[in-house]
C-alpha cells in the first residue's frame, strides 16, 4: 500500500460503523436511572403538595401507570431497532423519514430545553451553598465551567462517559433510597391519603401530571446511544424496566416520606427533599443539597452523551449538516453534535428559569412517547428485527393504545401558551424538514 492509498489516521470517521460497542447493561440501567433521577425530584415533591395536598401520591401511581405502558414500548421497539437514535431511529425504520425526522426534532428541542432548566436549577442550588455564586456574573461563569467540564467527560469517549454517569447514578441514589426507607418509619400516616375522594379536583390532577410525567421521562434519552450498546436486544428491556420501576418505587417513597414528615410545609418549601432529611437529622438537609447538585449534574452529563448521539444520527442521514454525523478518530465521538447541543443549552440556561422550560420539555416529550408506542405496535407487527431475539409485547396493541391513550390525556391539560409553543416548534420543523427534503430531492437529480 502507498501513501496514496493508506487511510487518514486523524481523519473524522463516519456513520453507525465508526461507533463502537461498549455500554454493557448494568450501565445502562444506571444510564436511565441517572437521566430520570435528574432536577425533577428535588422541587415535586413541593409542587405536588402544593397542588394536591395530602393525596400528592397518588399523582405518582397515575404516572405511573401512564409511564409503565410507554417503558414497555421502549423495551419493545429498542430490541428491534439497534442503531443510534433512539426515537428517531425508532420512527424512521417504522413510519418513514417524517416521522423520525419529527420524533428526534422535538426530542432533541425537549432535551435541550430540560439540559437548560436543570443547569439553571443547579445554579440556584449551588448558590444556597456558596452564596457568592447568586450574582449574574459568577452565575454565568459557573454555567460556562459546568458546559465546559461536561463536554470534556464525554470528549474522550462513551467508556468514560459512561463510567462517569454510573458513579454519578450511585453517589445520588444511595442517599435518596436511604431517606425513603429511613424516613418510612417516621411517617405521619395522618398526612398522606390514596382515597381518590382526598383530591382537590380533577384539573389538579390533570396539572400535577405534566409535572409527574416530567420527572419520570428521560429513558428516551438514555437509549439513544443504542449503537454503542453491547446486545441492545436483552440489555434495553432490562435496562429500561428495572430502572423504571426503581425510579417509581423512590419518588413514592420521597413523596409518601415528606408528606408524612413535613405535612402541609412540603409544599410551601423551595428544597422539599433537603427540609425533609434536615427535619429527620439536622446536617442531613447540607448532605442532601449536595447530592442535589450531584445529581443535576449527572442529569446534565446523560443529557449530553445521549442527545449528541441524536444530533450525531439526524447529521448521519442527512437532516443536518453532514458533520454532525462523523466521530473522532482517536475516541470515537461526535464531538461537533457535542459542542452544539452543550452550547444550545449552556445560551438557554444563561436566559432561562427551570419551570418554564420544564413545561415544554414535558409536552414535547409526551407527543414523542405517543409516536413511539405507535411505532413499538408497527414494528412488532411487521416483525422488525436486528441481532437477537427481540421484547414482545403482550396483548397486540393493548399496550401501545392504552400508553397512547395516558399521553393524549396529559397533553390535553396544557396551557394555551404551552400549546403555542409546541405549535410553533412543530411549525418550523416542517418547513425545516421540508426545505431538507427538496435540497436532497435536488442533489439526487444533479448527480
Amino acid at each position: 500500500m502507498n501513501d496514496a492509498t493508506r487511510p487518514d489516521p486523524v481523519a473524522p470517521l463516519r456513520g453507525e460503523a465508526a461507533l463502537v460497542r461498549v455500554v454493557g447493561g448494568f450501565a445502562l440501567t444506571a444510564a436511565v436511572m441517572n437521566i430520570i433521577v435528574g432536577g425533577g425530584i428535588f422541587r415535586m415533591p413541593a409542587a405536588l403538595s402544593a397542588q394536591m395536598g395530602a393525596a400528592a401520591p397518588l399523582a405518582l401511581v397515575a404516572g405511573a401507570l401512564a409511564i409503565i405502558p410507554v417503558a414497555l414500548c421502549f423495551a419493545a421497539i429498542g430490541s428491534r431497532v439497534q442503531v443510534t437514535g433512539g426515537p428517531y431511529s425508532y420512527l424512521a425504520a417504522t413510519f418513514g423519514p417524517f416521522a423520525g425526522f419529527l420524533a428526534g426534532s422535538l426530542m432533541w428541542i425537549s432535551n435541550f430545553t430540560s439540559s437548560a432548566g436543570v443547569a439553571a436549577a443547579l445554579s440556584v442550588q449551588l448558590a444556597n451553598l456558596v452564596p457568592a455564586l447568586a450574582p449574574a456574573l459568577p452565575r454565568a461563569l459557573l454555567l460556562t465551567g459546568i458546559y465546559l467540564l461536561l463536554f470534556a467527560l464525554n470528549a474522550f469517549g462513551v467508556r468514560l462517559g459512561a463510567r462517569a454517569i454510573t458513579v454519578l447514578a450511585a453517589l445520588k441514589l444511595t442517599p435518596l433510597f436511604l431517606l425513603a426507607g429511613i424516613g418510612a418509619f417516621f411517617v405521619d400516616w395522618g398526612q398522606v391519603s390514596f382515597s381518590p375522594g382526598a383530591v382537590p379536583s380533577w384539573a389538579a390532577l390533570g396539572a400535577s401530571m405534566a409535572l409527574v410525567m416530567f420527572a419520570y421521562s428521560g429513558m428516551e434519552t438514555a437509549l439513544v446511544p443504542s449503537g454503542e450498546v453491547t446486545d441492545p436486544a436483552r440489555s434495553v428491556p432490562r435496562a429500561t424496566l428495572v430502572a423504571i420501576l426503581l425510579v417509581v418505587l423512590l419518588y413514592l417513597g420521597l413523596q409518601i416520606v415528606g408528606q408524612g414528615v413535613l405535612g402541609a410545609a412540603l409544599g410551601r418549601s423551595g428544597v422539599p427533599v433537603a427540609d425533609t432529611a434536615g427535619a429527620l437529622w439536622q446536617p442531613a438537609r447540607v448532605l442532601l443539597l449536595v447530592t442535589a447538585c450531584i445529581s443535576m449534574t449527572g442529569f446534565l452529563m446523560g443529557n449530553l452523551l445521549g442527545t449528541s448521539r441524536l444530533v450525531f444520527a439526524l447529521g448521519r442521514d442527512g437532516y443536518l449538516p453532514r458533520s454532525f454525523g462523523t466521530v473522532s478518530p482517536t475516541h470515537r465521538v461526535p464531538l461537533l453534535a457535542l459542542a452544539v447541543h452543550a452550547g444550545l443549552a449552556w445560551l438557554l440556561a444563561l436566559a432561562g428559569n427551570f419551570d418554564t422550560l420544564a413545561l415544554i420539555s414535558g409536552g414535547a416529550i409526551c407527543l414523542v412517547y405517543g409516536l413511539v408506542s405507535v411505532g413499538a405496535w408497527r414494528a412488532q407487527r411487521r416483525d422488525l428485527r436486528e441481532r437477537g431475539a427481540p421484547f414482545n409485547l403482550p396483548g397486540g396493541m393493548a399496550i401501545p393504545l392504552l400508553a397512547v391513550i395516558a399521553m393524549v390525556l396529559i397533553v390535553a391539560t396544557l396551557s394555551t401558551q404551552e400549546w403555542a409553543a409546541i405549535g410553533i416548534a412543530l411549525v418550523l420543523l416542517m418547513i425545516v424538514y421540508g426545505v431538507l427534503h427538496l435540497r436532497r430531492v435536488r442533489g439526487g437529480r444533479n448527480a
